[in-house]
């Protein structure tokens, strides 16, 4: 470990390349001790640098002296990490932004870091690259984003989110609309990024009227929305029906029929017999906000309504003992609906 410390403190370019390969090999508590030894400051050094090999070392580095460690978290923040993080991230190098995303995900899950993080601008960067992740490139030159980069971009969104005060930046920063994008971009639903953006907007609008109010008003964000609940994953249409229960009880009168008339009805009530059984729930709840629209089409709807409200008793009465009959329910009501 000495031989380790002197070479990143005093070594030459390819001494501290292989000092800094070498501190990835150890365990997790020999790397605790370097970090006290004050090997964070020279592998910092080594990101400032124009040569992508001293770089990349330098971030295995730091992620595997970050990983698992909280006191190293804070420490590497400490030192000065964030900013030039956040200054990789608009490199053209897509290795290099995938690393530094990832160290900056790993930074993001300490408490103590969120806030430090969040005054970096780190949010707005984050949202403005989600913004344009499906363009090959920007007038910054800025590397298109990988798959990984993506992922790792929303869940940091989403650590730093669970720190509330800083939901409101999150909401001004743009990512209601990145996110939407994303859902409503006619990609796989079931997607694993679909299930972490939907995810980290149900958290946003469970806790932000503002949010709320920016999906309900978002052009084709309620249609992306019922097509998820629709199309989704259980995890995604959990989150999908929860965020616009949350729209619908935000105003009812205002919002009830722009959700019907996206043709929620047959996802919600399939919803209500296969769903998680927090989607089961919330499916309900949203039913009995929807079916109380007074001005829901012509008299034949309001009499499919009727069936409707009448078929949702019958598979309420048959409970979870025979899920094979609700199920029948659910198709005869979609039947008559369609008919």
């Amino acid at each position: 470990m000495e031989e380790v410390v002197e070479a990143l403190l005093n070594g030459d370019r390819e001494t501290q390349i292989r000092a800094a390969t070498d501190l990835g090999r150890l365990s997790g508590r020999q790397r605790h001790k370097l970090a006290e030894r004050g090997v964070v400051p020279p592998l910092l050094s080594m990101l400032h640098s124009q040569d992508f090999e001293a770089v990349e070392a330098a971030l295995f580095a730091l992620l595997r002296l970050a990983s698992g460690s909280e006191r190293n978290k804070v420490r590497i923040a400490k030192a000065g990490a964030i900013p030039t993080m956040l200054g990789l991230l608009q490199c053209q190098s897509e290795a290099l932004m995938d690393l530094a995303m990832a160290a900056l995900l790993i930074l993001s899950s300490c408490t103590a870091n969120k806030l430090v993080i969040a005054a970096s601008g780190a949010i707005q960067i984050l949202a403005e690259m989600l913004n344009g992740a499906n363009t090959r490139g920007d007038n910054n030159g800025i590397s298109s984003m990988s798959m990984q980069a993506k992922l790792d971009a929303i869940s940091t969104l989403q650590n730093l989110s669970t720190c509330h005060q800083i939901i409101p930046l999150v909401v001004s920063s743009g990512a209601v609309f990145s996110l939407i994008q994303l859902l409503g971009g006619g990609g796989d639903k079931t997607s694993e990024l679909v299930q972490k953006a939907i995810s980290l907007l149900e958290m946003m609008a469970s806790w932000s009227e503002v949010a709320v109010e920016e999906v309900a008003g978002m052009g084709g964000a309620i249609q992306a929305l019922v097509e998820t609940v629709e199309e989704g994953s259980p995890q995604c249409q959990e989150h999908a029906v929860g965020i616009l229960l949350l729209i619908c009880q935000s105003c009812r009168e205002k919002y009830r029929g722009l959700i019907l008339r996206e043709g929620i009805m047959p996802g919600l009530l399939q919803m209500s017999v296969h769903g998680t059984w927090r989607a089961k729930e919330m499916a309900q709840d949203l039913l009995l906000l929807l079916r109380e629209y007074p001005n829901y089409g012509s008299r034949k709807k309001q009499l499919k309504n009727e069936q409707l409200e009448q078929i949702m008793k019958e598979i309420d009465a048959e409970g979870e003992e025979v899920p094979g009959t609700a199920l029948r329910m659910v198709e005869e009501m979609l039947a008559k609906l369609s008919a």
